[in-house]
């Protein structure tokens, strides 16, 4: 997300902070390059302007040229005027007063309405929440089916017809079924239209009148650039919404819709969608954003996203058993499949500060491959060779290489990188850390 952006960036600042104490033209320079790399990005011309504008006249005040962080002090400035382009403050969902609230998806075909309205169910159950799904969405081939099967995985309700029957009927029905259910959001997902076609903009404004939405969401597609903020344009000017919704931010390493989609149209960016797993919708905090462009990292949503992951009392309970050196395969398969459900290795190290330059030189494709590789090796473990790795004997190695499709060299690696790694976790439970790491890095003891 925002790869480009952020390498350029930082490149600026890297080398502001080089000079020491900055000139005006020092500054300008700065700018200059600052301005490019936003257009490059596929920022929108006029927020380059307004937003350069607002840099410069802080940049050139007394308190930045004489300060004796002048760069500090700049990047201080930009990350402010950026936070505040992107909305300033989370806008969050619309608190409900009454119960069923309606929350109705539009867009263009193709963005990604269908499992973002999965994706909002899921964040929605996780609050609490008891969303209903409406499958709205008649003409695509397949869309109600697909819904279905997206909500069945995560028992999810869905509300469906016929697709002969008419959208705004079966809105109508939904509603009365989700008061007889006791859902409290009813979430639409709406056929996707172009804003230039009259017929179908009329249809999604019959469908708002009658069922009230407390929230209209666009779900825009960030890869299609500038585009985006005119679709955005158009949509809000035809049906009025209250929230966006950019998707497929993971794909677009540019990211100018972002930085110019709130500020052009005042709706607020209200999800992001960074992947295509079912968890990737993260809430938009535009100090977040402003601080991963930066290349200042997110811990918060890192910390966040690692609450929602690992649960709390296996978390105790592991701690124990490596403190008393019990630590298993069967342990160590659980932890990787929780660390794979945060996301990839690239994007979470791109969340630490200080981290998120070297985040494009990872290699997330061998990363993934290696911790499959891994996982294979001890699901073809049987499950007493996982709590007992002492039992793996050549023959068995043998066995468990041919069972996952790798060597005995692999097989032999891995244990012999487990036995290191629960000595050390036994190690430092008893405060034996530094006669530890002497005897891995072969060290003279004292």
């Amino acid at each position: 997300m925002l790869e480009v952006l952020t390498q350029k960036l930082t490149a600026v600042f890297d080398k502001l902070a080089r000079k020491g104490k900055l000139s005006e033209g020092d500054v300008d320079d700065a700018l200059r390059q600052v301005r490019l790399a936003l257009l490059e990005a596929d920022v929108n011309f006029r927020v380059v302007k307004e937003f350069l504008s607002r840099v410069r006249e802080r940049a050139l005040g007394s308190e930045v040229l004489h300060s004796l962080t002048p760069a500090q002090q700049i990047i201080k400035i930009v990350s402010q005027e950026l936070t505040a382009i992107l909305g300033g403050e989370p806008s969050r969902l619309a608190s409900p007063t009454d119960s069923p609230a309606v929350a109705l998806l539009v867009g263009l075909q193709g963005s990604g309405k269908t499992t973002t309205a999965v994706k909002l169910a899921i964040h929605l159950k996780h609050l609490g929440q008891h969303p209903l799904l409406v499958a709205a969405d008649t003409r695509r081939p397949a869309a109600i089916e697909q819904l279905k099967i997206l909500a069945k995985q995560h028992d999810l309700p869905v509300y469906s017809e016929d697709p002969s029957v008419a959208s705004t009927a079966i809105c109508q029905r939904a509603l009365k079924q989700a008061k007889g259910t006791g859902s409290t959001w009813i979430i639409v997902d709406t056929q996707g239209r172009l804003h230039i076609d009259h017929a179908m903009m009329t249809e999604l404004a019959d469908i708002k009148s009658l069922v009230q939405p407390l929230e209209v969401l666009l779900t825009v597609d960030a890869m299609i650039g500038q585009d985006a903020v005119k679709v955005a344009q158009e949509f809000h000017s035809r049906i009025g919404l209250t929230g966006l919704i950019l998707t497929k931010m993971d794909g677009d390493a540019r990211g100018g819709a972002a930085l110019s989609i709130r500020y052009v149209t005042g709706v607020p960016i209200k999800y992001l969608g960074t992947g295509e797993k079912m968890d990737a919708l993260e809430v938009f905090h535009p100090d977040r954003l402003t601080s991963r462009i930066l290349g200042m990292g997110d811990m918060l949503s890192l910390i966040e996203r690692a609450e929602m992951t690992f649960d709390q009392q296996q978390a105790k309970d592991l701690e124990k058993k490596m403190r008393a050196g019990d630590f298993d395969f069967e342990d160590l398969l659980g932890q990787m499949r929780q660390i794979q459900r945060m996301g990839s290795l690239g994007r979470l190290v791109e969340m630490i500060p200080g981290f998120a330059k070297f985040a494009s030189h990872l290699p997330d494709v061998e990363g993934e491959k290696q911790l499959r590789k891994v996982e294979a090796i001890i699901l073809s473990m049987t499950y007493e060779e996982r709590r007992n790795p002492a039992i793996i004997d050549g023959r068995r190695r043998s066995r468990i290489a041919r069972g996952s499709g790798t060597t005995s060299k692999d097989v032999n690696q891995l244990l012999n990188q487990f036995r290191k790694m629960r000595e050390l976790t036994k190690s430092l439970s008893r405060g034996k850390l530094s006669r530890t790491m002497g005897t891995m890095l072969n060290l003279p003891s004292k």
